[in-house]
C-alpha cells in the first residue's frame, strides 16, 4: 500500500515522500472489527493546513514519520457487523486525519456517507470548507433573509462558499478583496457587492449597503483587518476570526468592545462539530453533499497528481496564481 509520509518537519516537498506501508487489510473480506469501516481513498486535496502540518507550523506535531491529510473521499470496501449507516460501495469522507494513503481503516462513526451521484473531485473537498462556510453563517448570530454579511478573503475557497450558501439562504454578502479584478468573478457566484480593502473600509461599506446594519463579519486576515471589519458591523454585531493570512493576532480598537458592544469570536471547525452528535454531523454533510451533487455548491480544481508525484503536488500547492485546489489520486485516475 502506498502512503505519503513526512520524515521531518521542514520544506514540504523536501520532507515528504511516497512510501510503501503495511496494508490496512480487509481488501477481500478479510478480518475487520465490528465497529470499523475500510475504504479505498479515491482523492484528497492539499490544504494550507496540510502544508503547515509538513512544516511543523500547524497545531498538531505527531511523532515522525507521520502521514498528513485533513480530508479525502473514499469508496467503502468493508464494514463491521455493527455498522448500519454505510455499506460496501458507498462514497464516504473521513472525519479523522492521516488520509494521504491508498486505503484507510477507521471507526464507523468517522466514516460519513455522501450521495452516490456526487462528483469525486468535489467530494474530496467537502469535509472542511463547505461546513466551515455553513457554520460561520449559522453558529454566531441568527440572520433573517435580506440581511448583510461582510467578509474579507472573499476569493478564498471558504469565501466563495459563503457567497453561494448565503445566496441560497436569502442573505446578502459584502465581499472584501485585495483587487478589483475579482469583482466580476465573485458577482457570477452571487456576490451582492464587492469592495477593495483599505483604511476607509467602513465608509465604503456603508455606501455599498446603503447604510444598513451589518450584524456579522467574517475575518480570515486578522491583524488590522479585524479592526476594519469590527468598524463595519453594527453595535453589538459579531466579528468571527477563522484564519490569519497576515500571520498576526487581531487588532481591534477597544472602543468597539466598550462603547459599541461588538463581539469578537473565533471559529475552528472541529470545536463546532464537537457540539453536535453523529446524526447532526451526518445531516450537515448530507445537506452539503446534496447541494454539491446538484451543482449548487462547487469549488475549482487546478490540477490532479498521482500519489507517486506527491513531492510535485505539494510544491504546486504552495505556488501563487493557481485556479483552484491541487488534488491527488492514490488509486489511479478518477
Amino acid at each position: 500500500m502506498k502512503r505519503a509520509d513526512i520524515s521531518a518537519y521542514g520544506i514540504p516537498q523536501d520532507v515528504i515522500a511516497c512510501v510503501e506501508a503495511p496494508d490496512v487489510g480487509a481488501a477481500e473480506g478479510g478480518p475487520i472489527g465490528p465497529d470499523e469501516v475500510v475504504f479505498d481513498v479515491l482523492a484528497f486535496p492539499i490544504n494550507p493546513a496540510d502544508i503547515g502540518f509538513c512544516t511543523g507550523g500547524y497545531r498538531l506535531r505527531p511523532p515522525l514519520p507521520a502521514t498528513p491529510g485533513a480530508e479525502c473521499v473514499g469508496r467503502v470496501i468493508a464494514v463491521g457487523d455493527e455498522i448500519n449507516h454505510v455499506r460496501a460501495g458507498d462514497l464516504v469522507i473521513n472525519l479523522q486525519r492521516e488520509n494521504w494513503a491508498q486505503r484507510r481503516r477507521v471507526r464507523g462513526a468517522d466514516a460519513v456517507p455522501l450521495p452516490a451521484g456526487i462528483d469525486i473531485k468535489q467530494a474530496a473537498m467537502v469535509r472542511i470548507n463547505p461546513p466551515t462556510a455553513l457554520l460561520l453563517l449559522s453558529d454566531f448570530v441568527t440572520l433573517a433573509p435580506g440581511e448583510w454579511v461582510i467578509q474579507n478573503v472573499a476569493n478564498s475557497a471558504v469565501g466563495r462558499l459563503v457567497i453561494m450558501l448565503a445566496r441560497r439562504q436569502g442573505l446578502r454578502t459584502l465581499n472584501v478583496v485585495r483587487r478589483e479584478s475579482l469583482f466580476g468573478e465573485l458577482a457570477a457566484l452571487g456576490a451582492d457587492a464587492c469592495i477593495v480593502d483599505g483604511d476607509d473600509l467602513p465608509a465604503r461599506a456603508r455606501d455599498a449597503t446603503g447604510g444598513v446594519n451589518i450584524r456579522l463579519g467574517l475575518d480570515a486576515v486578522s491583524g488590522a483587518a479585524t479592526g476594519r471589519l469590527a468598524a463595519c458591523v453594527a453595535d453589538e454585531g459579531h466579528v468571527v476570526t477563522y484564519g490569519s493570512m497576515s500571520g498576526e493576532d487581531p487588532k481591534v480598537d477597544r472602543s468597539n468592545f466598550v462603547y459599541r458592544g461588538v463581539n469578537l469570536g473565533g471559529f475552528m471547525l472541529g470545536r463546532h462539530m464537537a457540539r453536535r452528535d453523529a446524526a447532526a454531523i451526518r445531516a450537515i454533510y448530507s445537506e452539503l453533499g446534496g447541494d454539491i451533487a446538484a451543482g449548487r455548491l462547487h469549488a475549482p480544481v487546478d490540477c490532479i497528481y498521482p500519489i507517486e508525484e506527491i513531492k510535485a503536488a505539494v510544491a504546486h500547492a504552495q505556488q501563487g496564481g493557481r485556479n483552484g485546489k491541487i488534488l491527488v489520486t492514490p488509486n489511479g485516475a478518477i
